[in-house]
């Protein structure tokens, strides 16, 4: 016959001797089984929990309710105000429309001022600069400044246009070093060009931006900092069209 190892229900659990549970693994020492946990073990004990959850909550019960109408209030106004931002957005582009298309026919006055059936970029840039359509109407007022002439106005424009498209985004420090330049600030003109040939760096717009900063340079009789811009074009786009020029210009900064 087998031995049936003793139980909690056993003749002996009964009459007070110590058991020990039984492992899995009869090979495994007793010793290491976990502890027994006394809210399974004991109805008592998890009554008397449960008893003072509910103490807790009774006890705090305005502070509970407080945090309870804070996060409800802020997942109410997240979603009202992403609702809302969408519907400015939509808003933007169907008064944008016609601005851009003033503005790609070069009808520059009223693609930043507006035809008198729809606004212009200005208009909507400052109703809706919080939405994409309002930040990218930013972008075309600026161009249309630059090619105007206002290249304070284009630079403030500029300023106020961000994108998470690098090739825009680098386009847009180009055109406000131009707009620098314009204004008789090449260094400044300088470190923006820099900027535009640095930001996401690439063999396809980053030379033709070094030579503006180059120039720029030069312009600002900083010829060191000219010879660093020809120098990288040389060096580190060595395919680039724009080094036989960047090299002619540096021999001549040399002399």
């Amino acid at each position: 016959m087998s031995k049936i190892p003793y139980t909690g229900k056993s003749q002996q659990a009964r009459q007070g001797q110590v058991t020990q549970n039984v492992p899995a693994d009869p090979l495994a020492p007793a010793e290491n089984l976990p502890a027994e946990n006394p809210l399974l073990e004991d109805p008592d004990a998890l009554a008397a929990r449960l008893a003072e959850s509910e103490d807790f909550v009774r006890n705090n019960r305005n502070v509970l309710l407080t945090i309870l109408a804070v996060v409800v209030l802020a997942v109410v106004g997240g979603f009202g105000y992403y609702t809302w931002r969408n519907q400015q957005d939509q808003k933007a582009q169907a008064s944008m429309f016609r601005a851009v298309n003033n503005w790609e026919a070069d009808s520059l006055n009223k693609a930043i001022k507006g035809d008198g059936k729809a606004p212009g970029l200005v208009t909507v840039a400052n109703e809706y600069g919080n939405t994409k359509a309002g930040n990218l109407a930013n972008f075309y007022a600026g161009v249309a400044s630059l090619k105007q002439g206002k290249f304070k106005e284009a630079l403030d424009y500029l300023e106020d246009f961000s994108s998470d498209d690098y090739l825009v985004q680098s386009r847009a420090y180009a055109l406000m070093g131009d707009a620098q330049l314009e204004l008789n600030k090449p260094k400044e003109a300088a470190d923006l060009y820099a900027k535009a040939a640095d930001h996401n760096a690439n063999e396809y717009f980053s030379p033709g931006y070094l030579m503006k900063e180059a120039t720029a340079r030069e312009v600002a009789g900083d010829t060191d900092g000219a010879v660093k811009a020809y120098d990288r074009i040389i060096n580190e786009y060595p395919t680039a069209q724009e080094v036989a020029e960047a090299r002619q210009y540096k021999a001549k900064l040399a002399k």
